[in-house]
This record gives structure tokens, C-alpha cells and sequence, in this order.
């Protein structure tokens, strides 16, 4: 398996420095990564820096371990969802252009008084139509488990099933089941056969002397992004269980606490490989 590490991850230090694409990997070549993970709303000026963004891979010799497009299906009208199936297509071709093939997507957002009943058929419409590019382009259309409208392993299991498609699969996020209260363990083992990306994250319930802001579950409750090992996921449990099915792909640190995010990713970096001996 190989250690990637989400641009999302370090996103504090992406606001407060200003950083570009480019210095986002200059820093992965830093902390000894195999390969790093982009996302579609960290371009500045996307037609100018592609060349420049392919270069740095070229020359720090990274590759791109998934492209992650932020796209929402629940959607009420057939023309704001074209429009996500567009983001979804230009991913693609974005995707191809980076040299990775998957493309990391989302199924929808809680929005008024929607349901992930009112919802699946629109997600599922939708990724049906983007499919047919992915399949023609033979890159993975990943799944992310996020957000409280479709974050559960068995909604996602039921997308994917419903899409029907070879090249739609999951991306298991670790951290985020705990937003719908499903343990880990049990989300992989229902959805293991599905992966073809993985991002490593960890949460811990807040505590009153918390003085910062969390994501609230789907009951509720607060929860702080941690360094993975310090909050509640059973990640050795998921990373044994990567090395049983034979899964060669990409864990993607992807860290979302509120400690200084160049040592938290440093310290997961280091974590994670220690896992995966």
C-alpha cells in the first residue's frame, strides 16, 4: 500500500501561508510521501497552473493518488444536477490529465427538508451518467462516505450497487462513519470489496473544555478531528484488514483537527507507515 497524504489535510496551513497547488507539493516531497491527493477547488487559475502542477509532480517524482471532485446530486431541478454531473465529467478529464485513475466524488448534502430517501434516485441518476465517461476513460469513480445525508456503509453499498458499474466504487473514509454513528469495523466489513481508495482519518467526541468548533453527527454530537491513533477509530483493525483482501492501492492521510497541520500530518505520516510494516 501507498502513503499519500490529502491537500485538504493541510488546508490551515493552504489559507494561512497562501500556498499554491505547486507548494502543497513541494511539501509532500518533504515528508517522504509516495504520492498526493488534489482537489478541484484549490486551482487559482486551473488552465495556467496544470503545466506548472504537472512539472512539480515530474520533478519531486509524485504521483497523483486521487482527484477529488466536490459535487452534490440532491438537487431539485434536472439542470442544477447536469451541472453536477459536469463537475464529475471534468474531473475525469482532469484525472487523466494528472495521470491518476480515480476521482474521488460525493453523493449529496442535507439540504431543507430532503431525505437520502428523497435523494438516492438523483445520486444515483447522476452517477450513472458520469459513469459512462469513467468507463470509457477507465478511471474509478470513488465514493467518499460524507457528509449526514449518505454517509452510512450501507447507503453507499446500495448506491454503488444501484449504479451498476464496474468503475464505481468506494472511497472509505475511516473518521467520517462516526458523524452517522456506524463503528468503522463494521463499515468495512461491508463495504471491503467496494475500496479502491482510502482516506486515513481519525475523531474523538469534544469535551467541555474544548474551547473550538466541531462536526456535529447526524445526533447530535460533536466531534474533533484528531491525529489518527489519538480519537476513536480502530485503524489497525482497517489496515489489517486492507493487507488480508490483498488491497495494494492508496491510504490518504486526510487530517482535520485544529493542531498545527504540517506536525499533524508529519506525526500520521509516520503513524501510518508504522501500521502498514
Amino acid at each position: 500500500m501507498k502513503v499519500s497524504v490529502s491537500m485538504y489535510s493541510l488546508n490551515k496551513a493552504v489559507q494561512a501561508e497562501g500556498w499554491s497547488v505547486v507548494d502543497f507539493i513541494a511539501y509532500a516531497k518533504q515528508i517522504n510521501l509516495d504520492g498526493v491527493e488534489l482537489l478541484d477547488f484549490y486551482w487559482k487559475n486551473e488552465e495556467q497552473e496544470v503545466e506548472e502542477v504537472l512539472a512539480a509532480l515530474k520533478e519531486y517524482n509524485l504521483p497523483v493518488s486521487a482527484y477529488d471532485v466536490t459535487n452534490n446530486f440532491v438537487k431539485e431541478t434536472a439542470e442544477e444536477r447536469a451541472i453536477e454531473v459536469e463537475k464529475i465529467n471534468a474531473g475525469i478529464r482532469m484525472a487523466k490529465k494528472l495521470g491518476t485513475n480515480i476521482v474521488r466524488v460525493f453523493c449529496g448534502d442535507l439540504s431543507g427538508g430532503l431525505t437520502y430517501e428523497d435523494g438516492q434516485d438523483w445520486i444515483v441518476e447522476g452517477l450513472k451518467k458520469s459513469a459512462t465517461l469513467a468507463e470509457t476513460e477507465g478511471v474509478y469513480l470513488a465514493i467518499e462516505n460524507h457528509g449526514l445525508l449518505a454517509g452510512k456503509s450501507e447507503q453507499v453499498k446500495e448506491i454503488i450497487q444501484k449504479v451498476d458499474s464496474p468503475y464505481v466504487r468506494s472511497t472509505f473514509d475511516t473518521g467520517n462513519f462516526l458523524l452517522v454513528h456506524e463503528e468503522s469495523e463494521k463499515a468495512f466489513d461491508r463495504l471491503k470489496e467496494k475500496i479502491v481508495h482510502v482516506h486515513f482519518k481519525d475523531f474523538r467526541v469534544k469535551d467541555a473544555q474544548d474551547g473550538i468548533i466541531g462536526f456535529r453527527s447526524i445526533q447530535g454530537v460533536e466531534l474533533i478531528g484528531t491525529i489518527p491513533g489519538d480519537g476513536q477509530v480502530n485503524l489497525a483493525y482497517i489496515v489489517n484488514g486492507l493487507k488480508e483482501i490483498g488491497y495494494d492501492g492508496w491510504l490518504s492521510i486526510e487530517y482535520e483537527g485544529y493542531e498545527n497541520p504540517k506536525q499533524a500530518n508529519e506525526e500520521a505520516v509516520r503513524r501510518l507507515r508504522e501500521l502498514l510494516q
